[in-house]
């Protein structure tokens, strides 16, 4: 923990961290804020999100794309600052909406919790989402447990899928038209748990792959959301570097900084919203790293 560096503090439950355009994006869930932040943590408010924000991504044309989890939709960020609904993911999505990555050709793909997780609602799997830039959304994938970080690797033929109540990542192949096939695995760290209980899957979850980043070389940065960690995983599971957080719980990261090399850590008491509403004790950490993010 000696290499950490606080970057940023006092807000309530930060998610969905992204490097662009030279300074590091964010969804703060319970002030409902997208925030920008530079290296020396001066913080833009982007957007006030109602809705509660989470994954973000961006249009080839420079537009920002939120989730909005509450009301399962996705929001365009206009050139001129306004919100509008880029697509209504509500016939998908049978729990809140949440991350979401966009490749190259201005395809968003989104992931949903599957069921009300803060209430204690019984587990179900859930569907991933495909949503085309002209906002037309399709359920491209489906049995999925709790995707979260969703990574297409560069070359637009794969797509990566943190399962987080899975001890896996999946990686499914990508047709020309969009479509998902072939769903194996990436990474398994432990066995499908065989529980309606959240509980017996906090107990029984090896690594609970939250938000993550693909970095130059392939492997996956992930946040590991009931180790208080972040791990450097290779293709086939092995894990290839650790970086401790301490008592605090690590839910998302990703890579950035000038030169793709610093690891941003969203970090937390916990996840549950009763506890992080109502007070600001999310931070950001910072670490250096050896490979960079891809990108950069």
């Amino acid at each position: 923990m000696s290499d950490l560096s606080p970057l940023l503090t006092g807000y309530s439950y930060f998610e969905a961290p992204r490097w662009h355009d030279g300074r590091l994006w964010l969804s703060d869930f319970y002030t409902h804020q997208v925030l920008a932040c530079d290296l020396q943590g001066k913080v833009e408010k982007i957007a006030d999100v109602p809705g509660q924000p989470s994954g973000l991504g961006w249009l080839p044309d420079g537009r920002l794309l939120i989730v909005s989890m509450r009301d399962r939709k996705l929001l365009r960020r206009e050139a001129d600052g306004r919100l509008v609904t880029h697509a209504d993911l509500s016939h998908v999505a049978t729990g809140h909406c949440n991350d979401m990555a966009v490749d190259a050709q201005g395809r968003a793909w989104v992931g949903n919790f599957g069921f009300d997780l803060m209430s204690g609602a019984a587990v179900r799997t859930a569907s991933l989402a495909r949503v085309d830039p002209d906002g037309r959304v399709t359920e491209v994938a489906r049995d999925l447990y709790f995707p979260n970080a969703i990574m297409p690797t560069p070359d637009g033929k794969r797509l990566i899928v943190n399962e987080t109540l899975g001890n896996r990542l999946s990686v499914f192949d990508i047709a020309a038209d969009g479509g998902l096939s072939a769903r194996r695995d990436w990474a398994v760290f432990g066995p499908l748990v065989q529980s309606e209980s959240i509980n017996d899957y906090i107990a029984g979850g090896k690594v609970a792959a939250d938000g993550g980043v693909l970095d130059a070389e392939g492997a996956v940065w992930l946040a590991d959301a009931v180790g208080n960690r972040a791990l450097r995983v290779a293709e086939g599971g092995r894990v290839l570097q650790e970086v401790s957080t301490g008592q605090l719980g690590t839910f998302a990261c990703t890579l950035g900084g000038p030169d793709g090399r610093t690891l941003f850590l969203c970090v937390a008491p916990d996840f549950m919203e009763h506890n992080r509403a109502p007070v600001r004790e999310a931070q950001i950490w910072s670490t250096r790293v050896d490979v960079p993010g891809l990108g950069f």
